[in-house]
């Protein structure tokens, strides 16, 4: 049997999954949500999204089993100077046991907000507006001048942007969730390993983009959703890594093979990158050169969990990680990111691929506890073995920032997958 193949009991059918991210959310909001608008000085956060332009948070603020916005829908959360903070919803079908509707159809909606507004009287308003963060900018073109001459010049003044506000919503994490999570990575783990074996690849047959659309399909049969489309990439003696057509894509022995994976289940995103060594005739494991520069990757893990602490922006951390890794003779490019409700998710960024000077805005935001990241970067080694040929040794793997310091969720690869 698949390693993958022993999750398939453990995964829960859809209504027991709704169960426990309904569960999740309900905690989110009586806990999560206050705490960060009160940190962010907002006594009142207007959400308004239409039926498939939804704004990017409001699908993390409805319950299962929504799918949509449905027409319009607009979430108001309010906490009074004195008494219980508010959560309501001016929609015409209810989220009963989450929000408190407010709308009855009768009047007009975006009037029936500015009353709201006028009888509640908040001092500080957030809209989703952003210059950095997508995650933060979800109020339209469209309905930012309905708002606005709804609740008139008075009002419009209070207006705020409620960007860092998104991003603290969406980033931190439930201690459940965290919980939780080690499991999913698991399965992504066993995935990859199945990937890079016999069970799947046969030498001098299957091609890089067979095991691709392996993974893709594997995934979609134990129902979990895939949020980027695999990739399966092949490095060996005279082919070196690059993503551009017209290389060999079959596999064959003495190949350095490297995917990238992520899926989605409860809500939460995985994001792993491993490699893969098929074995020529004789060999027991991969050439020494190889392995010294899976240990220099592993070695620029190390040195990037050390740099991320609570109140570190992700360019302060970028610097000190590629200082301290040139400082040892490693060949380091860092572009890990926040993971959670999306795969590349809100929170600081720390590099990007082409940005490794550092990443104006994005990466000016502070880490914070209880949020988890994809650690990934890549190093270039070269290997004796492969005639000095440069190879990219790219990982990626999933950790979490709780009680001031990094931890991986499933540990991290620190040895090839061997094929054959």
């Amino acid at each position: 049997m698949m390693l993958i193949e022993t999750f398939r009991d453990k995964l829960l059918p859809l209504r027991a999954q709704a169960e426990i991210i309904n569960d999740w959310l309900r905690q989110r909001l009586e806990t999560i949500l206050p705490e960060i608008m009160a940190r962010e000085g907002f006594d009142m956060w207007i959400v308004i999204a239409r039926e498939y332009n939804e704004d990017p948070v409001i699908m993390t603020l409805l319950p299962q089993p929504a799918m949509s916005a449905r027409r319009r829908t607009i979430l108001v959360f309010y906490q009074p100077p004195s008494g219980s903070f508010q959560r309501l919803s001016l929609d015409r079908y209810g989220y009963d046991g989450f929000y408190d509707g407010v709308w009855d159809a009768q009047e007009d909606q975006f009037q029936c907000l500015a009353r709201l507004i006028e009888e509640r009287d908040p001092q500080r308003i957030g809209i989703n507006t952003a210059a950095d963060f997508a995650f933060g900018d979800g109020l339209t073109h469209h309905e930012y001048p309905l708002l606005r001459a709804a609740v008139g010049d008075q009002v419009a003044a209070r207006l705020h942007s409620a960007e860092r506000l998104c991003v603290g919503w969406l980033e931190r994490r439930l201690p459940a969730e965290i919980a939780a999570y080690p499991a999913l990575i698991e399965m992504g783990h066993a995935l990859i390993a199945d990937a890079f074996s016999t069970r799947v690849i046969h030498p001098g047959i299957t091609r890089a983009e067979d095991v691709v659309w392996w993974l893709r399909q594997k995934m979609h049969d134990l129902g979990l959703r895939a949020w980027f489309q695999p990739t399966v990439e092949i490095q060996a003696v005279g082919q070196r890594y690059d993503p551009r057509e017209g290389q060999r894509t079959v596999i064959l022995p003495g190949d350095l093979l490297h995917c990238d994976v992520g899926f989605l289940y409860l809500g939460l995103a995985t994001d792993q990158q491993q490699h893969g060594y098929v074995l020529r005739p004789g060999e027991s494991d991969a050439p020494a050169g190889l392995r010294a520069a899976l240990a220099a990757g592993n070695r620029l893990q190390d040195i990037h969990l050390a740099a991320m602490r609570p109140g570190r922006t992700g360019n302060e951390i970028l610097r000190g990680v590629l200082e301290q890794a040139r400082a040892e003779g490693i060949n380091p490019s860092v572009y890990s990111h926040p993971i959670g409700y999306h795969g590349h998710a809100a929170g600081p960024i720390i590099g990007l691929w082409d940005q490794q000077e550092g990443v104006p805005g994005r990466g000016d935001y502070p880490l914070v506890e209880d949020t988890c990241y994809s650690i990934e970067l890549n190093v270039k080694h070269a290997v004796p073995e492969w005639d000095d040929q440069e190879v990219r040794i790219a990982l990626e793997e999933d950790a979490a920032l709780t009680d001031g310091s990094m931890r991986w969720l499933h540990g991290r690869q620190t040895r090839f997958h061997l094929i054959g």
